[in-house]
């Protein structure tokens, strides 16, 4: 039994719709399955997942300045040197009010604390002076505890 083409069958010449051959799929599949394997393959080095192993860790970073961002660039915590070249931290809500400040300064430290209104609620200090508490809320009286 011999083979016959489409045109020895029908009497037809071939037309543009004739259907794909075995051998025009196979090619047609084997390009498609060389250009996914490239782009795979030439993916930039960026797109890699990071191995922890291959991380330089510094053992010691410096800077005067360093700020946490969100997504959106704000600042959301602060580590810088204060007026007097003490370190100070300050952490903000995720609305940028500042609500904690810890300050080290060349006379002693200090701890505050931020109520919802962004009025100083508590205060901790320690000093040359010596140390206290201080408790304050919209509408009472200063308290200030000391030892």
């Amino acid at each position: 039994m011999v083979a016959r083409t489409n045109e020895e069958l029908t009497g037809k010449a071939p037309t543009s719709k004739s259907r794909m051959t075995p051998h025009k799929l196979t090619l047609a599949l084997t390009c498609i399955n060389l250009g996914l394997a490239i782009a795979v393959w030439a993916r930039p080095v960026w797109d890699k997942p990071v191995v922890a192993e291959s991380l330089q860790i510094p053992k010691v970073i410096r800077a005067q300045a360093v700020e946490l961002v969100d997504e959106r660039g704000q600042v959301r915590a602060q580590l810088h040197l204060g007026e007097d070249g003490g370190g100070n931290l300050r952490l903000r809500s995720g609305d940028g009010t500042v609500r904690v400040k810890l300050a080290g300064t060349v006379d002693g430290s200090g701890l505050l604390l931020f109520d919802k209104e962004a009025e100083p609620a508590v205060w901790l200090t320690a000093n040359k002076s010596g140390t206290s508490v201080t408790l304050a809320e919209k509408g009472k009286e200063k308290r200030v505890i000391k030892p």
